[in-house]
């Protein structure tokens, strides 16, 4: 008599379990193929800034008699120091030089850095830290309104002043 084999159907009833190592093999292959995606997904966003320039850097800060002789105004959303002596008006930056920190003016007039510790003068000279030079002076005009505009992407020589 000859012997007759039943074969069992294909399906996943009669197949055998998976293992553990299969399912981790599996799930370290999916993570780097996912990690692989999202690395170029980072690389492909590269050649575009995450931070655009200000489409307008001329900031209105108010009528010039507004600033009273020997009282300096600060605008932290500028990040600007107006101030105003016998010569005119003039604006210093408080953005530090080094890396872009916001220099802090003590009560002795000078700015210090609270990131890197630079130091400087009331007139923005530096004084020592890391930076490697002094506070930005910015350019102030005045409008056909008779307001004062600060231009903070337009830098001027230390020691420029507007007569006002």
């Amino acid at each position: 008599m000859s012997e007759t084999r039943v074969s069992f159907p294909e399906s996943q009833r009669f197949a055998p379990p998976e293992t553990r190592r299969d399912f981790l093999g599996l799930a370290a292959a999916w993570s780097a193929v996912a990690a692989f995606v999202m690395a170029m997904l980072g690389a492909l966003r590269l050649p575009m800034p995450s931070v655009f320039p200000e489409s307008n850097s001329q900031v209105k800060l108010g009528r010039p008699e507004a600033f009273l002789k020997g009282t300096p105004s600060y605008f932290p959303q500028h990040r600007l120091w107006v101030f105003r002596d016998e010569g005119g008006l003039h604006a210093i930056s408080s953005v530090c030089t080094h890396l872009g920190c916001i220099a802090e003016r003590g009560e002795d007039g000078k700015f210090k850095c609270p990131c890197h510790g630079s130091v400087f003068g009331p007139d923005g000279a530096l004084l020592g830290g890391p930076a490697p030079k002094g506070l930005v002076w910015v350019e102030l005009t005045v409008s056909p309104e008779e307001t004062l505009v600060a231009d903070t992407l337009k830098a001027v020589p230390a020691g420029t002043v507007l007569k006002a």
